[in-house]
């Protein structure tokens, strides 16, 4: 006899909320035909369904994005990076207190004195029939971040090399939920043939029909849950074995959207407006936000930047407000439509000769028109650079691109090309090759939990209030 056991997955929605009530459409509908059917299925995500770029997961800090899951009815899920280092310690502590699924991360240590309730290692499934499915989670090692925040994430080797053996004698199938990336997926797919199925996230891909390494399948569903996952998984009653494995990611961009969930993320999302509804400022006239030119208030939260830092000099980029502070009461919720970015401040050191380069590439119409979108910026293009701490001087080519003539200290000392500057600045700029001399930089020091946000309010209190 043949048996198939159902996957339905969600990953790194993002809080996508607008798409969230099609997902829900999709899921009741497709689980009502497995119930009817008297078929198995299983509902599980694989991480960064919370992000604080939306202001319901603001206001209570992932707990209705757990509440929302709740109610589709999910059985396991993972944590994403999301989860994982844009919230304080106590608020991830506690964020899965009230979850009805189980939630499986096999490589988060908390490290204080205990781990969460709710932190499980492995997870063990089963069919009707009998068929025992051993479930793993991983999420992405960004130690620098969470250690800050008394976590650590172990090596996923070591964390598959204990429990895979582990799993081996007690289920009959092994899934590994993993918010890695698709090459981390790959390599595990490689090293370790005893997983049958790897559901991942973390880096956006998208598998339409999964994607097969060795004997395991990998599957994922791209970003913002425009897609939603369906794994099939044939179980062989007489060979004790599986016989087949599908995967398929499903277009519902255009899938009909549930009234309930609709209903239910208005309620929240007034709620959320209520919660964030509190004054910082009053403020007689409109604060004036532009992309490409100099602001008072980008210069003052560069200013601000310095200060809570004590670096040497700071530099922040103006495409980081969204949209200028209307006249009258600024609150929180206002803060955080302008700023939504989950960014934090970091200090990097530089060499004087580096710390001139990354001024000079600030300046150049492919960064400030760049239209990034991920290492935690949420906005339209990065914009042009404010510094505190030094003074830039500039001049313009005959084409009207403007460059760097000279770079000063304070005191009016250049730059000293051989001395080592502490700059402090956005952590987007530590990732990828935004600014390389950033991103190579051996000396980096975050600050967490706070936001560039946080350190806006301060700068409105301060300024303005």
């Amino acid at each position: 006899m043949k048996e198939n056991l159902y996957f339905y997955y969600t990953n790194d929605l993002h809080s996508n909320f607008e798409q969230w009530p099609r997902v829900s459409g999709f899921i009741k509908e497709e689980t009502g035909k497995r119930q009817e059917r008297n078929e198995n299925y299983w509902l599980v995500d694989i991480g960064d369904h919370m992000d604080r770029v939306h202001p319901i997961s603001e206001a209570f800090m992932g707990k209705a994005n757990v509440a929302l899951m709740n109610d589709l009815h999910y059985d396991v899920a993972t944590i994403g990076n999301n989860e994982g280092i844009t919230l304080s310690h106590e608020d991830l502590f506690h964020l899965y207190d009230d979850a009805e699924y189980q939630v499986v991360c096999t490589n988060l240590h908390s490290l204080r004195k205990e781990n969460p309730v709710w932190l499980e290692r492995n997870v063990i499934i089963k069919s009707n029939s009998g068929v025992k499915i051993g479930l793993l989670g991983l999420t992405a090692p960004f130690n620098d971040y969470y250690e800050l925040l008394d976590w650590h994430i172990s090596s996923e080797f070591e964390a598959l090399d204990h429990y895979v053996e582990q799993l081996k004698k007690e289920a009959d199938i092994i899934v590994l939920l993993s918010h890695l990336g698709i090459t981390e997926d790959q390599e595990i797919a490689r090293r370790y043939p005893d997983i049958d199925l790897i559901i991942g996230g973390h880096t956006h891909h998208l598998l339409r029909t999964g994607e097969s390494v060795n004997q395991t399948l990998i599957t994922a569903a791209g970003k913002h849950c425009y897609f939603v996952g369906e794994v099939i998984l044939t179980w062989d009653h007489l060979e004790k074995r599986l016989v087949d494995k599908q995967a398929y990611a499903v277009d519902i961009t255009n899938y009909p959207k549930d009234l309930k969930t609709e209903q239910g993320l208005q309620m929240l999302q007034d709620e959320a407006d209520k919660l964030l509804g509190d004054p910082i400022v009053q403020i007689n006239r409109p604060i004036e936000v532009k992309w490409f030119a100099d602001t008072m208030i980008m210069q003052e939260l560069t200013n601000t930047l310095l200060s809570y830092t004590n670096a040497n000099c700071a530099m922040l980029n103006a495409g980081l407000l969204l949209d200028q502070f209307s006249a009258g009461s600024v609150t929180y919720r206002d803060v955080h439509r302008i700023c939504p970015h989950p960014i934090n401040p970091v200090v990097v050191e530089l060499a004087g000769d580096e710390l001139i380069e990354v001024i000079r590439a600030s300046f150049t119409k492919d960064f400030t028109e760049l239209k990034l979108k991920g290492f935690g910026f949420r906005g339209e293009v990065l914009g042009r650079m404010m510094f505190a701490g030094i003074n830039v001087e500039t001049g313009h080519h005959k084409n009207g691109e403007e460059y760097v003539k000279k770079v000063t200290c304070n005191d009016g000392n250049e730059i000293d090309r051989d001395s080592v500057y502490q700059v402090a600045t956005a952590d987007t700029f530590t990732f990828g090759r935004l600014l390389p001399e950033i991103a190579r930089s051996e000396t980096k020091k975050y600050f967490l939990p706070e936001f560039i946000r946080d350190l806006l309010v301060e700068t409105l209190k301060r300024v303005y209030g």
